[in-house]
C-alpha cells in the first residue's frame, strides 16, 4: 500500500509544518509545499518569520536535497511538484469566521488539491484540528471526488493532531509524544511508524481517527475551561478588593490544587479548538454549557481590562477622551510573534472607543503583518509618558522597561494583566 521509502510532501508551512518539515526531511524525502510563493522564497533564502525554525537546520536539510541521496527538503509553490509524492500531511489552519464557528476552507481548499494529484495507494494525514468526525466526513468525500479514487481501497487516511506550542524552545516537536490514527489498522500502524521515526518522546496509537480528533479538541478545550474559571475568580475578586494572585499563591500550597493563573486567551488553538467542539456537538442536538460559558467569560476579559483601566483614570482626575494609553505587547503568548486571534486588541478597540490615543509596543510582532491585519502601527520604542501602560503580554524584554520614564508620576495608571511586573510598579493586576 505504502512504499517503505517515504516521499512526503508536507502541505503549509506555517509554525506547524515547517517544524515537521525539517524534522521528517532528515530521514526522508520532503517536499514542503506553501501556496503563498513570498513563503516559499522567504524558505529558499534561509529566514522564517514565525521563528519556530532552527534557521541552521533548514539550510542544512536544504543542502541535503541537493546532495541527490534520496532524504532531505525541497519546497515549492506549484500543484505540479506534489505528484510525485506518495505521503501527504495537511498542516493547514483551521480558524473561526466572523460568527466563531469553524472556518474549513483551507482545509477543504487542500484536499481538493490534493484530489487532483492523489493516486492508487497514497496516503493523507491531516494535522490541522477539527471537530471530530471532520476528517472522514468533510475531507474524504472531497478527496474522493476530486481524485475519482475510492477510500481505504485506492487511498488512505491518518489523523495526527499538533501539538506545537509556538515560542517554546524546549518543549519541541520531537520531544512531545504524538497521537497517531488511521483509517484502518493496517493504515494505522503505518502512520504510527513514520512518526515514530522522528517523534524521541515516543507516540500514543489512538484506536480510531475520531478519538485522535477528539483528544486534540479536549487538551485545548479543557485548559480554556480551567483558565476561564480563574478570570472569573478575577472579576468576583476584583469587587472584593482581592488580588487574584495572592489568592491563588495560599491555595496553591495544597498538593492537588491546579495552578492556573487568570489573563487575555487567545491564539490559534485554546482560543479557537473549543468552538470546534461546541460546533459538533450542536449539530447533534447538544448544547455544551461549560465549554461555551467558559468561552464567554475568556472573550470578555480583555474588555473587563479596558473597562477597569477607565475606572481608574477617572479616579486619578484625568480627562478619558484624549488620554494616552500604551499597551505592552499584541502577540498572544509570550516571547513569540504569533499574533493570530490575540486578546489584547480587544483591549485597543475598547480603548479608542473610550476616545483615548492608544500605542502598541511589541519587540516580538512583526510590524507589516500586525499593520495588515489589525491596522495597527506599532511604536519602534515608546518614550514619551503615557496617562495608562496595560502590559498584555508577558515579554521578556517587558521587565527590563524603565516604567518610570513612562509614567506621569503616579497619576499614571498601571494595569498587569499577567502579573509580571513588579509589584510595586503596577495599579492593578489580575
Amino acid at each position: 500500500m505504502v512504499p517503505v521509502l517515504h516521499k512526503i510532501a508536507v502541505i503549509g508551512l506555517g509554525y506547524v509544518g515547517l517544524p515537521l518539515a525539517i524534522e521528517f526531511s532528515r530521514k526522508h524525502s520532503v517536499l514542503g509545499f506553501d501556496i503563498n510563493e513570498a513563503r516559499i522564497n522567504e524558505l529558499k533564502a534561509g529566514r522564517d518569520h514565525t521563528r519556530e525554525a532552527d534557521i541552521a537546520a533548514l539550510r542544512e536539510v536544504m543542502e541535503k536535497w541537493k546532495e541527490g541521496n534520496g532524504i532531505g527538503l525541497s519546497l515549492s509553490n506549484r500543484l505540479a511538484d506534489l505528484a510525485t509524492s506518495t505521503i501527504y500531511i495537511v498542516t493547514v489552519p483551521t480558524p473561526l469566521n466572523q460568527f466563531k464557528s469553524p472556518d474549513l476552507g483551507p482545509l477543504l481548499q487542500a484536499s481538493a488539491m490534493l484530489g487532483k494529484v492523489l493516486k492508487k495507494g497514497d496516503l493523507v494525514i491531516y494535522e490541522s484540528t477539527v471537530y471530530p468526525g471532520c476528517t472522514e466526513e468533510d475531507c474524504v468525500p472531497v478527496l474522493e471526488r476530486e481524485s475519482g479514487l475510492k477510500f481505504n481501497t485506492d487511498f488512505f487516511c491518518g489523523y495526527s493532531p499538533e501539538r506545537i506550542n509556538p515560542g517554546d524552545k524546549v518543549n519541541t516537536l520531537a520531544k512531545i509524544k504524538k497521537v497517531t490514527s488511521g483509517s484502518t489498522p493496517e493504515v494505522a500502524a503505518v502512520v504510527d511508524e513514520l512518526y515514530k521515526s522522528i517523534i524521541t518522546a515516543g507516540t500514543y496509537m489512538a484506536p480510531s481517527i475520531k478519538v485522535a480528533e477528539a483528544a486534540k479538541a479536549i487538551e485545548n478545550a479543557q485548559r480554556d475551561v480551567n483558565i476561564s474559571f480563574v478570570n472569573e475568580l478575577a472579576l468576583i475578586f476584583d469587587r472584593m478588593d482581592i488580588d487574584t494572585m495572592d489568592v491563588i499563591e495560599a491555595a496553591a500550597t495544597k498538593w492537588n490544587f491546579l495552578r492556573y493563573t487568570p489573563g487575555l486567551v487567545g491564539g490559534h488553538c485554546i482560543g479557537v479548538d473549543p468552538y470546534y467542539l461546541a460546533h459538533k456537538a450542536e449539530a447533534l442536538g447538544y448544547r455544551p454549557e461549560v465549554i461555551l460559558s467558559g468561552r464567554r467569560v475568556n472573550d470578555n476579559m480583555g474588555m473587563f481590562v479596558a473597562n477597569k483601566v477607565i475606572k481608574m483614570l477617572i479616579r486619578k482626575g484625568h480627562k478619558i477622551d484624549g488620554a494616552r494609553a500604551l499597551i505592552l505587547g499584541i502577540t498572544f503568548k509570550e516571547n513569540c510573534p504569533d499574533i493570530r486571534n490575540s486578546r489584547a486588541i480587544d483591549i485597543y478597540r475598547e480603548l479608542t472607543e473610550f476616545g483615548l490615543e492608544v500605542d502598541v509596543y511589541d519587540p516580538h510582532a512583526v510590524a507589516e503583518v500586525v499593520s495588515r491585519e489589525y491596522n495597527i502601527s506599532l511604536k519602534t520604542k515608546p518614550v514619551e509618558p503615557y496617562d495608562a501602560i496595560i502590559l498584555a503580554v508577558a515579554h521578556g524584554e517587558f521587565k527590563e522597561l524603565d516604567l518610570s520614564a513612562l509614567k506621569k508620576g503616579h497619576k499614571t495608571v498601571v494595569f498587569d494583566t499577567k502579573a509580571f511586573l513588579d509589584r510595586n510598579q503596577v495599579d492593578a493586576r489580575l
